[in-house]
């Protein structure tokens, strides 16, 4: 069994095969999953698994050099915010970029795969950008 807290195997095997630049979305229950863009669907019921704690499993294992967040999570205020503010001035989310929800949408079709949650708070979605460890 493995020592490090990811266990999912389709989420294991994404990350595993990444490249530099790669995208990987991180997404509530409502984000739509686009044509062609591979669906990890972890979403069990409203809130399980929660948009925090996937993104905390998956950065125990994922190189990030940037991220991208859709502007209107600053509107709403979610909780979720808080923790991504803490990451990003931890340097766990590297260099941070706003676009608007729309935008953000459109960046998504060109992600690796989209990982679904069942979060239920509005605008709890992340794009991951692939960094190295070298």
């Amino acid at each position: 069994m493995k020592k490090t807290p990811l266990l999912n195997v389709a989420l294991s095997r994404l990350i595993a095969s990444l490249g530099h630049g790669d995208m990987v979305v991180i997404g509530d229950a409502g984000l739509p999953v686009p044509p062609g863009v591979e669906l990890i669907d972890l979403a069990l019921t409203h809130g399980v698994p929660d948009f925090v704690g996937t993104l905390k499993v998956v950065l125990s294992e994922m190189q990030v050099e940037s991220h991208v967040l859709a502007k209107e999570i600053f509107d709403k205020q979610p909780t979720a915010l808080i923790t991504l503010d803490e990451l990003n001035e931890e340097g766990a989310l590297g260099r941070r970029e706003l676009l608007s929800h729309e935008q953000f949408k459109v960046l998504s079709r060109q992600a690796r795969a989209i990982v679904r949650t069942g979060e239920c708070q509005p605008y709890c979605n992340i794009v991951l950008l692939a960094g190295v460890t070298f």
